[in-house]
């Protein structure tokens, strides 16, 4: 009997411990690892944030959305054009459409800083929300083009123009939500992940009559407009009578400021609805949004937020107009953006972009290059005559164009008297060296008569040069080649 017992009370035992075992194997089940963006909890409403919380997030959140109310203000200024015009006689200005230039941008425009005189551009905003639009490529011929088309993170969503061999004949924008059917006689379709989208051509054209008079061929045959109004015939128009609006007026020097710190936390949430968040972006919309919805609960937070902004503006984004906080070393000075208009979650370099020179090509389109330097370090100043001599064979290698542009201190044109903003592929009267190379001059006061076909007239303060290379050639895109340096001529 004792053996029995004895069995019995093992077999119990072992029972238990298989049944204790079984309990802990319950409580200790996986919990589920988030597989999707949506699975990952965010931050949880009502919880107490301090003052040096919200200013972390506010500042990363006036960073981040910058551009986008830039870009957005800069819609809702065109439209309100009633059709397609010049705004204070000098700016394309469109809504649901475009507007285009006969020739060179005016010197006078400050919708948008560096501009430049190598190409005819045009510009119209889009509410793709409301329908589709279709454009018209005309024949260019051997000239080079591209309809650069951009979403409301100042992405560029299309491969348009001259480099991708695009051929003549209807394209049409579609916003996010779009499910229609191509109409027939439509070439291709490209699509917005925004619904506010804009567009800028840029039409290449040399610095003589006779060019400008062949342009206007292919110009007028250019042309975006609402679907509801495609009918398979190319449309033309007189660009040259197009009329004019009156231009708000200026508020101080330089670029029209696009982005007031004192309504940007008003603006941003609206924003935030209608520019869904890329892949990997969930989390930080989750993170700003949280401090969005207290804001709109708090008004102690929310005035931390306004004071964030216009604190962060001072320390933080006025820094970027110097082109050494932009991008990075080309070599020799120069600095060059990265990611331009493909910025992704770039926004350090988005910002800096929005902040100096609003609505880059991609990098296979235009390679940018500049600097407010001279060899010594020293800032660019009119008072003195600088040389930059670009070695025999050595100039800008493009299968497109390149200029040298030269800017004020507001990045905009100096006004001169010869009319002149940039040197290069366009001009035709360039004076070599007898050794081949090449030397352009800046300063305020002429070089010499026998120098001032390759002058670039300047203020008599300060100044920055820039250089494009439209269709660069790879030795530029992977910095094979190096621009000269700018020296201070003795």
């Amino acid at each position: 009997m004792k053996t029995g017992t004895t069995h019995l009370k093992a077999v119990v035992c072992a029972v238990g411990i298989a049944l204790a075992m079984l309990a802990v194997s319950v409580q200790a089940q996986q919990v589920p690892i988030p597989t999707a963006a949506a699975e990952v909890p965010g931050p949880a409403a009502g919880t107490a944030m301090t003052t040096q919380y919200v200013q972390m997030v506010g500042r990363m959140a006036y960073l981040w959305g910058w551009p986008l109310v830039n870009m957005a203000n800069r819609g809702t200024a065109f439209s309100k054009a009633p059709e397609p015009g010049l705004l204070g006689g000098v700016l394309p200005l469109a809504w649901n459409s475009v507007a285009m230039l006969t020739g060179y941008v005016s010197p006078q425009q400050t919708f948008v800083t560096c501009p430049n005189q190598d190409v005819v551009y045009g510009g119209g905003f889009f509410a793709l929300d409301k329908e589709p639009i279709v454009f018209q490529v005309p024949d260019f011929g051997n000239r080079f083009w591209v309809y650069a088309l951009y979403d409301a993170r100042t992405d560029e969503f299309s491969e348009i123009g001259k480099q991708y061999g695009t051929t003549p004949g209807f394209y049409m924008i579609v916003g996010p939500d779009w499910k229609g059917e191509t109409p027939a006689g439509i070439t291709a379709v490209v699509r917005s992940s925004t619904a506010l989208a804009f567009a800028v051509p840029r039409i290449f054209m040399d610095d003589t009559a006779e060019d400008h008079a062949a342009i206007q061929v292919p110009l007028n045959q250019m042309g975006f407009y609402p679907l509801s109004q495609f009918d398979g015939k190319m449309k033309t128009k007189d660009w040259s009578k197009l009329p004019h609006f009156p231009a708000p007026p200026s508020k101080g020097k330089g670029e029209t400021k696009w982005v007031n710190p004192e309504t940007f936390f008003d603006q941003l949430p609206t924003l935030m609805k209608s520019v869904p968040p890329l892949p990997g972006e969930e989390a930080l919309y989750k993170w700003i949004g949280s401090v969005l919805d207290a804001a709109a609960k708090d008004p102690a937070v929310k005035q931390t937020l306004k004071e964030t902004a216009a604190a962060t503006e001072q320390e933080l984004i006025t820094a970027f107009f110097q082109w050494r906080n932009n991008g990075r070393s080309a070599g020799n000075g120069w600095n060059s953006p990265v990611n331009n208009a493909e910025w992704g979650t770039d926004y350090l370099n988005r910002t800096g972009t929005a902040k100096s020179n609003m609505y880059d090509n991609r990098p296979e389109e235009t390679k940018y290059i500049y600097r407010d330097n001279d060899s010594a370090g020293n800032q660019l100043n009119g008072q003195n005559t600088y040389a930059v001599t670009f070695p025999k064979g050595q100039t800008p290698p493009v299968q497109g164009f390149w200029s040298l542009t030269l800017y004020n201190d507001e990045h905009l044109f100096s006004p001169n008297p010869l009319g002149r903003y940039s040197l290069g592929t366009k001009n035709k009267n360039l004076k070599y060296n007898a050794d081949g190379s090449l030397t352009l001059y800046a300063s305020a006061k002429s070089p010499g008569a026998d120098k001032e076909s390759n002058w670039l007239p300047a203020p008599n303060g300060t100044f920055s040069l820039y250089i494009r290379a439209y269709w660069a050639d790879k030795a530029i895109l992977d910095g094979t080649w190096t621009p000269p340096n700018v020296e201070k001529v003795k």
